[in-house]
């Protein structure tokens, strides 16, 4: 179950760097909703990386995750721990709700599910 997988890995690491630049450089829809569906398959790449199950259950857990992720930021959670570690937890967490996070979730696992079985269907066809 767990096997390392070095395309995913690559993946992984593109998306980070991507994200990183997003989060340092970029405002408005492209940090806020596509740095959002970004995410997703940042996350899917990740667990990919190191844990052989199928594409559709990763892509299911990774919507979980991340539906989780952004109804925890109703409990203002993030503000309840110690002051060194709020930034950290806001970065993580987020810092308020939004419905359009969840949308842009979804569209991240949308082009995880058709990308994934578009690349399936490929590899038996030939």
């Amino acid at each position: 179950m767990i096997k390392f997988n070095k395309k995913y890995f690559l993946i992984f690491t593109l998306l980070l760097i991507s994200e990183i630049v997003i989060a340092a450089y970029a405002n408005g829809f492209i940090r806020h909703t596509f740095g959002d569906f970004l995410a997703v398959i940042l996350l899917y790449a990740l667990i990919k990386s190191f844990v052989n199950i199928s594409a559709n259950k990763t892509a299911i857990i990774v919507l979980i995750i991340s539906f989780g992720i952004e109804f925890l930021q109703l409990t203002n959670l993030q503000n309840h721990y110690p002051f060194e570690y709020q930034k950290l937890w806001k970065l993580v967490l987020g810092t308020s709700f939004s419905v359009g996070d969840l949308i842009a979730y979804f569209f991240g696992f949308l082009t995880i599910v058709v990308i994934e079985n578009t690349v399936k269907n490929w590899h038996e066809a030939t």
